[in-house]
């Protein structure tokens, strides 16, 4: 089943400002983040998630506080709106004490246990065994309550993807696979990877439910993981949920990406949800300009905040150095 894009909002105007206000704390900071990075402030590596913030922002705002969240390495977004707030994330960007994993995980690894965000994970459908592993341990305790789990086009083709979608579908688990297609795993494209490019085929194979959505369109995305999540959590098994997305920035920064088209590029930046969606509500007289340049400013404040909050963070000790590692027993 495919779900069509939505014209309106169906918790009306305040529903629309949070969506909007989400998508655009998502992309200010990520901005921040790359000059941050070329600044050599953040280090490691870093995957932006501009373009697809309609995906993090819709299906996030269908789910519940109890559900059980599960990302990928470009899960900035996720993190904010789930509810990490933006000061410890960039303190953790920072590799900072202060950080919502004190500094140890960095950009791939943010994880925040009371919100249920069990990362950030830097392998490839590393989080889908971890997504499943969650929705058996509900399912035995008798918790009505959804594991979701993001991923990318890429780790379809891992065989931790395989195995999930099994364990999931022979075990009826209430998971649901949020698949975000963002058409290439690093810098190859899908058709060059996947004998079989219609990635709801593979839930098909396992007897489970899909379905796809525009993942360019943040009311379709709501609307779409919002009748899922509602059938996962009735207990009819689990679900494939594909996202049609597009990054605009390479892989990661250092990507000098090579392998795609730039026309191809500025085709889907035309879809940008940040234009497309807030153009939508100025039309429908939901919203009008000063309103969504007002809540770009607290957007831009809220990144500036965060980024003096990470400058000011202090380092780890370096007596912590050997804190949480653990040797087998007699071994120095």
């Amino acid at each position: 089943m495919e779900n069509k894009a939505h014209d309106t909002a169906p918790g009306g105007r305040d529903f629309a400002r949070r969506l909007i206000a989400d998508m655009l704390r998502i992309r200010r900071m990520e901005e921040k983040c790359a000059e941050l990075y070329g600044a050599g402030k953040i280090r490691g590596f870093l995957h932006l998630y501009i373009g697809e913030e309609a995906c993090a922002v819709g299906a996030l705002h269908a789910l519940k506080e109890e559900d059980n969240i599960v990302a990928t390495y470009r899960e900035h977004g996720h993190a904010l709106v789930r509810g990490v707030p933006m000061a410890s994330i960039m303190a953790e960007m920072y590799g900072k004490a202060s950080g919502c994993c004190r500094g140890r995980g960095g950009s791939m690894h943010l994880f925040d246990a009371a919100r249920r965000f069990y990362g950030g994970n830097a392998i490839v459908g590393g989080g889908l065994p971890l997504a499943v592993g969650l929705a058996l341990a509900d399912k035995m305790q008798g918790r009505s309550r959804v594991s979701a789990c993001f991923f990318g086009d890429g780790a379809v083709a891992e065989g931790a993807f395989h195995e999930a979608m099994n364990l999931a579908a022979l075990w009826q688990l209430p998971v649901l696979f949020l698949c975000e297609n963002n058409f290439y795993g690093m810098g190859t494209a899908l058709a060059r990877a996947e004998a079989q490019t219609d990635l709801t085929a593979k839930a098909a194979s396992y007897r489970m439910a899909a379905a796809k959505a525009d993942g360019m369109d943040v009311l379709a995305v709501h609307a779409a993981t919002e009748r899922a999540a509602a059938r996962v959590r009735a207990g009819k098994g689990p679900l494939f949920l594909e996202l049609q997305t597009y990054r605009f920035r390479a892989h990661s920064m250092f990507d000098p990406e090579l392998y795609r088209d730039q026309a191809e590029v500025e085709e889907w930046k035309e879809r940008d949800p940040l234009h497309v969606f807030p153009a939508r509500l100025q039309a429908q007289g939901v919203l009008d300009e000063d309103e969504i340049a007002a809540l770009d400013a607290v957007a831009e404040a809220e990144v500036a905040a965060a980024v003096e909050f990470a400058e000011a963070a202090p380092w780890e000790p370096v007596a912590d150095l050997f804190k949480d590692v653990h040797t087998p027993e007699g071994e120095p």
